[in-house]
């Protein structure tokens, strides 16, 4: 674990240059606005150790993945997100030394992102071997108001000497992703230009055997510079190189004069601009952001961050680094995703890196979900749904891939366009949990919004589907007489290929059981629907769910009554069940132990039975979920960043106050501490959403009880108080949790009933109460 980041309740600070650390900063201070995003890269030349990442959403490119152990039923291509052109870079050349801080003596330097208003700011003064010494200042943010723009300020001053500077902007599609397989590089050049102070490239994805759509991405630049805050004339040199294109500014500079170079750049994809009009409207663009001005920008972007900080922010009191740890949880979710697109979805690593292809996966349902529907406007959960609607065809063909029939759909566990593109078979064949994952955020949506009639437009459909693979993958077993799963890997990917896992059968049975529930319930309000669905999906009412309610009465599941206790799967008592404190000092394993050990131990990279009893609580008694906690959690090692969100909940929910505020610093500081040594590829944005849910559904425990809000607040000691906001079916309220008491504000137009502690508050409108 590292602590070298300052605890700060709105930035994340950098005091020195930690030159060995800089990969981790770099993923920390990255920024997105949904559209684009850029690590926290220098705008000047390093030629130290960074990770290189500009980011455009949707775009991809469908690397090969056919090797020698290729079988039927393979995904054809790995999915990954590309590095696209690198917009930021700003080369400085002063009198024939290059401005590296890799190679010149770095003081008085602070690395700063503003995440109450969604800007970088770097400042340091620089030695050269020569003895020049300048002193920087730049600031840069991806726009959230011009989603496909970002801007920067680059302000230099020399402190000793008179001389030239020489200033170099540049777009540069001339880059790889890390993961390349021998520097392989991923786009052609299609177009370049350049005239006074602007410069455009268009780049497009090579071409590959596998059809996949192509991308051609535009970026362009305009430059302006000020000089002691004056606008003034400069001549512009045009430069152009191989997949590049930049304006060279040559300057006689003098001591303690700053010159302000502004940026403003922007990238334009063919999946939002036909490919024709992609140059002429990515000039259209640039201009339009330059007219404005950097100053004008910024403040929109300030303003734009207020209206959400006011919506989504968490407040605590007394504690800095759990202060600092939430906001840059949900900092780094709304600059991923702002449900405006139902194309788009959350990557694992959003816009920080490339590990993991940048694809969807069951995260978004199972954890990004509700935190979008709790903060945002109900449309953005629903492009979640809706995106995944939009599949169900590909989902069809997937499992078709795999030898399921009649409609049955496996949606993918890694994908971009629907098609599943993960390159390891234990978890593209086997962790099918995530059908479940996907039903069960149908069900959370409407819970929560009250949005009944999406069952009859789009959810239905794909529960109808999801509900006809569980009833194919299971099969009868005549010496339990029970119908069981084999070959399957759940949440826990530290155990693969198994039979029965718990999880995976309890949550297959549930979306069945909801399935049906859900027809009864659209026969009901829409009949005329559901015969349209009827007839669209070829669907045999009356065999169908009598087999689905068959496999519901009859599934087996693992259990030791001894201990009383739900068992991972089939044999896990055939395991030495010893606790993470007998290996400690080995820790992490999974860069430490063969893969061959970590299978064959009884360690839990992250909840498995937990997950299903924290989806399914009300299905428990306490004193059930304690027994499985008390025996799973002391043999888990919380190496996914999934983990610890399902603990902090369930240790809350037990009155386990200290485990659950020992896990939520776990996942709220995950990549500010650099927990998994694992920060450098990347940020966890999918399990960000987890630290949101640790604080709402751990400390405060809410829930949804009789289709109203439901509270069962705690305060952690460390804590002086904490508050927040929540929206519930399109009413919102606040919560204020103090040593001693709740205050509840009703900040909507309408009544509200809301329970805490099991007592019914009824609320006017902007009416509060004190508990």
């Amino acid at each position: 674990m590292k602590n070298y980041i300052k605890h700060d309740p709105w930035c994340i600070i950098e005091e020195g240059f930690a030159a060995d650390y800089n990969e981790i900063t770099e993923s920390l201070t990255s920024l997105g606005n949904g559209r684009m995003g850029q690590r926290g890269n220098f705008e000047e030349r390093f030629s130290g150790k960074t990770l290189l990442g500009n980011y455009v959403a949707g775009v991809f490119y469908p690397d090969k993945t056919r090797v020698g152990w290729w079988k039927n039923g393979y995904p054809r291509y790995f999915a990954k997100v590309l590095n696209a052109c690198n917009w930021i870079g700003i080369d400085i050349d002063i009198e024939g030394e290059t401005l590296d801080l890799a190679t010149c003596e770095v003081s008085e330097y602070t690395r700063v992102l503003n995440m109450k208003e969604g800007i970088l700011e770097r400042k340091f003064v620089a030695t050269l071997a020569s003895g020049k010494q300048v002193r920087v200042h730049a600031q840069r943010f991806c726009s959230i108001v011009d989603d496909e723009a970002g801007a920067i300020r680059y302000a230099i001053t020399p402190l000793n000497f008179d001389g030239k500077i020489t200033l170099v902007p540049s777009l540069n599609g001339d880059i790889s992703n890390k993961d390349s397989n021998y520097g392989e590089k991923f786009w052609d050049e299609i177009h370049k230009e350049t005239s006074f102070g602007e410069a455009y490239l268009e780049m497009r994805t090579k071409d590959t055997p596998f059809k996949t759509e192509l991308f051609n991405v535009c970026t362009g630049m305009k430059i302006d510079l000020k000089i002691d805050g004056k606008k003034v004339d400069f001549q512009s040199l045009p430069v152009k190189e191989e997949k590049c294109v930049a304006c060279r500014i040559i300057l006689n500079a003098k001591t303690n004069e700053e010159i302000a170079l502004y940026k403003y750049a922007v990238n334009l994809a063919s999946l939002n601009h036909s490919v024709e009009e992609l140059l002429p409207n990515a000039k259209v663009y640039t201009n339009r952001i330059f007219k404005k001005g950097f100053e004008q920008m910024k403040a929109e972007q300030i303003q734009a961050w207020a209206e959400r900080w006011a919506q989504n922010d968490i407040i605590i009191e007394g504690d800095d680094a759990a202060q600092q740890g939430i906001r840059f949880n949900i900092f780094q979710l709304e600059q991923t995703y702002t449900g405006e697109d139902d194309r788009l979805n959350i990557g694992p690593k959003g816009f920080t890196g490339e590990k993991y292809g940048g694809s969807t996966y069951w995260d978004t349902e199972a954890y990004c979900l509700p935190f979008y529907l709790a903060t945002a406007d109900q449309k953005v959960a629903r492009n979640l749904l809706v995106y995944r609607y939009k599949h169900l065809q590909k989902a069809i063909e997937n499992a078709q891939m795999l030898g399921f029939k009649d409609g049955a759909a496996l949606y993918p566990m890694v994908t971009m366009t629907g098609e599943e593109c993960h390159n390891e078979w234990e978890i593209t064949f086997e962790e099918i949990h995530r059908n479940g994952a996907i039903a069960y955020a149908i069900y959370d949506y409407i819970r929560h919004t009250d949005d009944e009639a999406y069952l009859g437009e789009y959810g239905l459909e794909v529960l109808i589907a999801v509900s006809r693979f569980w009833a194919q993958r299971v099969n009868w077993s005549s010496d339990k007489q029970k119908y069981v799963m084999l070959g399957v890997t759940g949440p826990n990917e530290y155990e693969n290929n198994v039979n029965n896992n718990w999880y995976t059968n309890y949550l297959a049975a549930w979306c069945l059981r909801f399935t049906l529930e859900s027809i009864a319930k659209v026969e009901l309000q829409n009949p005329a629907a559901l015969a349209a669905i009827y007839e669209r999906v070829g669907f045999n009412a009356a065999t169908e769910t009598a087999k689905w309610s068959q496999v519901v009465e009859n599934m087996y599941y693992p259990y030791d009554a001894e201990r009383q206790v739900f068992l991972q799967q089939d044999g896990f008592l055939d395991k030495e069940l010893l606790t993470v404190e007998d290996i400690a000092a080995q820790r992490p394993i999974n860069q430490r132990w063969s893969w061959d050990r970590i299978l064959r131990s009884c360690f839990i990279k992250q909840a498995d039975v937990l997950q299903g009893l924290y989806f399914f609580e009300d299905e428990f008694d306490i004193e059930t979920i304690r027994r499985n906690f008390d025996f799973y959690e002391p043999m888990t090692v919380h190496e996914s960043s999934l983990s610890p969100c399902v603990h902090v909940i369930l240790a809350a929910m037990l009155g386990y106050n200290e485990k659950a505020y020992e896990m939520y610093l776990r996942t709220s500081r995950l990549d500010l501490d650099d927990y998994n040594n694992d920060t450098e590829d990347g940020l966890h944005i999918t399990s960000m959403a987890g630290t949101w849910m640790s604080v709402i559904k751990g400390f405060a425990g809410m829930r949804i009880k009789n289709g109203s809000l439901s509270f069962t607040p705690f305060l952690p000691t460390q804590w002086q108080g904490y508050s927040f906001r929540i929206t519930f079916k399109k009413q919102v309220v606040r919560i204020g949790v103090r040593r001693g008491e709740v205050e509840v504000e009703n900040l909507s137009n309408e009544p509200l009933q809301i329970m805490i502690n099991d007592n019914v508050l009824h609320l006017e409108a902007h009416q509060s109460q004190t508990v």
